[in-house]
């Protein structure tokens, strides 16, 4: 399959106000939606969130980079081919944000010529268990908002932003678990935010909390320090921040990693399978992080998240950020069932887009 033709489409979606979401003030979210078509007439979609402070990047310096860099180089080559595909991306430094969603786009294409929907490409399962992200906020309202979320969507797994002192950590902690009962379980993301030298004090506080989990809880680094802190800690350290390839993740298992955060936005969905292979064989667990997904990029995601080896001993996916916003582009938005995700039965994820939302949901209109 040839490439006949391309677009870009940049997206802003707003933010429902009834949500706590991003302490940061945000209003609304940007996504560029990248949209190749076969000279069959087949639709490959795939999107990524565009957003400055994470990937130094503008929704029209990615739609450049797309042009003038990654579609020469697609058009001489077949576009089912994955290894054809992955040697002409190759050949492009950087751009991890760009490559993405080229690669993602052509699986789309593939499981659309195989008749199957991704999900069943890869050998994964028919749902995608899935967490809430309880973002920074005073204790009392993270926990409301932990018990509403658990009340309407069935949410078993909550991941709690920390960092906001360790007095106050506790009191999130406390009073989230008051909330939702002992059956929630808790994992804490503190964004790098305590220094070396008070991380293992740290996470024995969050062990003693009955916290599963601890991610970034300092500035983790594949070396000896992080082989120690990791076996000094009661509870397992979720590497993010610092791994973001499978070169990464090969550094940190030689440094004894226990869990690992997979980001599709950056690695593509290939790289996001090897690095899980190379956890898995470690007795290493991986999933996939949040990456700020609406309903069309979630729902791509998910299904890698539900073939992902080891995910059976790994924490639900944390792409759950669509059930924040108040507009989206998709006919129809995912909705959350018992703390699941219901995959779709068949392929083609343009069926799921409306395109006139499209047009009206660019920013600036």
């Amino acid at each position: 399959m040839r490439l006949a033709e391309w677009s870009t489409h940049p997206i802003r979606l707003p933010y429902r106000r009834s949500i706590q979401w991003a302490s940061t003030g945000e209003d609304a979210a940007e996504y560029l939606l990248l949209r190749l078509v076969g000279d069959d007439g087949t639709v490959g979609l795939a999107e990524n969130l565009v957003k400055m402070a994470w990937h130094g990047v503008t929704l029209h310096a990615l739609a450049l980079v797309l042009e003038l860099q990654f579609i020469p180089a697609l058009r001489p080559i077949d576009l089912l081919d994955e290894n054809a595909v992955t040697r002409a991306l190759d050949r492009v430094p950087e751009q991890p944000l760009a490559r993405s969603l080229v690669e993602n786009a052509c699986w789309d294409l593939r499981s659309q010529a195989r008749g199957v929907p991704l999900w069943q490409v890869w050998g994964g399962d028919p749902e995608a268990p899935v967490s809430w992200t309880l973002t920074r906020q005073e204790p009392a309202a993270m926990a409301r908002e932990a018990a509403e979320m658990v009340d309407r969507h069935g949410f078993g797994t909550l991941k709690i932003k920390g960092g906001q002192g360790r007095e106050v950590d506790r009191m999130a902690l406390a009073e989230i678990r008051a909330a939702v009962g002992p059956g929630v379980a808790l994992y804490v993301d503190a964004n790098r935010a305590y220094q070396p030298s008070e991380a293992l004090a740290y996470l024995n506080e969050l062990a003693e909390q009955g916290v599963i989990m601890a991610e970034d809880p300092c500035q983790l680094e594949p070396n000896p320090a992080f082989r120690t802190l990791q076996e000094e800690s009661p509870i397992p350290l979720l590497v993010d921040n610092g791994c973001r390839s499978a070169r990464d993740a090969a550094l940190f298992l030689q440094h004894g990693a226990r869990a690992l955060s997979l980001k599709l936005g950056g690695t593509g969905a290939t790289e996001a399978f090897t690095m899980a292979s190379m956890a898995h064989q470690q007795n290493c667990a991986a999933h996939v992080g949040s990456i700020a997904d609406s309903s069309l990029g979630a729902m791509f995601v998910l299904q890698v998240a539900s073939a992902l080896p080891g995910r059976k001993y790994s924490l639900p996916a944390e792409t759950t950020l669509f059930l924040t916003l108040a507009e989206e582009y998709v006919i129809e938005p995912l909705r959350v069932v018992d703390g699941k995700v219901r995959l779709p039965d068949t392929p083609e994820l343009a069926k799921w887009v409306d395109w006139e939302r499209v047009e009206a949901l660019q920013p600036g209109r």
